[in-house]
């Protein structure tokens, strides 16, 4: 008998999915210092350009890949290209995702353990500068790192053992809502404090001068890579897409919601940061170091903070749900394994790479390559060789390589191909793209 293929029960229910893939840790945490050190508003508008410039073509690029073929990468490159090499070309994204989820789920346990202590009122009544020395002593724990670690990767492969309608799409449509949900009260809350149009101000005021060469780079890798391209997540999910699913519209849709995503995050803490007289630039360390402070000095700071930690778990549960499709999508297919089966092989794995990851912070923390350890070498693989060539390569096959006919298809709406639709994706595809994932690239690598 012949199997029947997945797909997404409801138009709705895929771009659900789709946003949840894109939105993730990077748009709430990444996002907002970036723009913090690099020019507010200025930042904020060379990434919206990059979006429609970048991110929006490659998606179409995946989006194509996946539609037209209904099948996991290897199986699409395969009938797209047949008798040529270039489907082994998925073995590249299986890797990538694998990394990418495993560096990836040690900070999702981190959020884990926030939100723990944030439900226990374990994170209140501490002055600010103690947060840094909670960070500190939580990463140098290797079981609670490691234990945080395993409980979101089970829950992560729990939610994949249901399937893509039941748990890809099931969890995406409960989970996004809720996310945009919270995300508002929270910016509703921040711009009804004291003084919050500071913090509007520096985040959407343009300072050229605070930009340089460099906010215009982590611009362009922000626009890229917070669209979760270049590991074949977006191929998998239209896989699953409807013949009749408008596709540039879709796009347009996911790369719009997941740039809303980011805006709010930085409405949500620039007012509050602003507000209370923390440092807007603080980095990296702003989410676990400055915001709990931000959030305890808030009436009902108790539930702003495990609202706010709460919201993180949503954004990381669905950016993992995506990547760890893209393999359990191959090995059903392409080695004809049960779900239930695949599922186990790559929690086993991923498990594996993340326990590492973990204990790179402790016990494992004088294990280093090229002076990083264990977590930031996959960080630096995952995000610069395997996104950024992943993506590379699906502009310039679809651009170049990929029929026209296919093409034209893939982009028509009721039989109809618009000329000017067409060509942007085309000319993006083929020229502006590439030309800005190689300069990404050479920056992160170099720098």
């Amino acid at each position: 008998m012949k199997n029947i293929r997945a797909s997404f029960g409801t138009r709705m229910g895929a771009i659900a999915a789709s946003v949840g893939s894109a939105v993730g840790l990077g748009n709430i945490w990444r996002f907002p210092y970036q723009a913090g050190e690099n020019g507010g508003g200025a930042y904020i508008l060379v990434y919206l350009l990059c979006v429609v410039l970048l991110g929006i073509p490659v998606i179409m690029s995946e989006f194509i890949i996946g539609r037209s073929t209904h099948k996991n990468i290897q199986g699409a490159l395969r009938q797209l290209s047949p008798g040529s090499k270039i489907h082994y070309f998925a073995y590249f994204c299986v890797l990538g995702a694998i990394v990418i989820c495993s560096f990836y789920s040690v900070v999702c346990g981190w959020v884990i353990e926030y939100l723990y202590q944030a439900a226990t009122g374990a994170l209140a009544g501490h002055g600010s500068e103690d947060y840094g020395r909670f960070f500190a002593d939580f990463v140098g724990s290797p079981v609670r790192c490691v234990l945080w670690t395993i409980l979101f990767l089970c829950i992560n492969f729990a939610v994949m053992t249901l399937g893509v309608r039941r748990g890809v799409e099931g969890v995406s449509r409960v989970m996004m809502p809720l996310l945009f949900v919270i995300l508002i009260v929270f910016c509703a809350n921040s711009l009804m404090l004291p003084g919050s149009h500071k913090g509007l101000d520096f985040l959407f005021s343009p300072n050229f001068k605070a930009l340089g060469w460099e906010g215009v780079v982590d611009a362009m890798g922000q626009a890229f890579m917070s669209l979760s391209l270049g590991v074949a997540a977006l191929v998998t999910f239209s896989s699953y897409f409807s013949d009749d699913t408008p596709l540039m519209k879709d796009a347009v849709t996911i790369a719009s919601l997941d740039s809303l995503v980011a805006l709010l995050a930085g409405v949500l803490i620039f007012p509050a940061v602003f507000s209370f007289g923390f440092e807007p630039t603080a980095g990296p360390k702003l989410v676990f170091e400055v915001l709990p402070a931000v959030f305890y000095q808030m009436p009902g700071g108790y539930w702003w903070a495990i609202l706010f930690f709460l919201l993180l778990f949503f954004a990381s549960l669905t950016s993992t749900i995506s990547l760890s499709e893209i393999p359990i999508t191959f090995l059903t297919e392409e080695f004809k394994m049960s779900r239930g089966l695949a599922t186990l092989c790559c929690a086993v794995v991923v498990i594996a790479i993340a326990t590492l990851c973990a204990l790179s912070f402790n016990v494992l923390s004088d294990v280093t390559v090229a002076g990083m350890n264990i977590f930031s070498l996959l960080d630096f693989v995952g995000s610069n060789v395997f996104m950024l060539l992943g993506g590379l390569f699906t502009a310039i096959y679809v651009g170049w390589f990929l029929r026209k006919k296919v093409i034209k298809d893939q982009l028509a709406v009721k039989g109809r191909t618009s000329s000017l639709t067409y060509n942007y994706v085309l000319v993006c595809l083929r020229y502006v793209a590439p030309v800005a994932i190689l300069i990404i690239l050479y920056y992160y690598v170099t720098a």
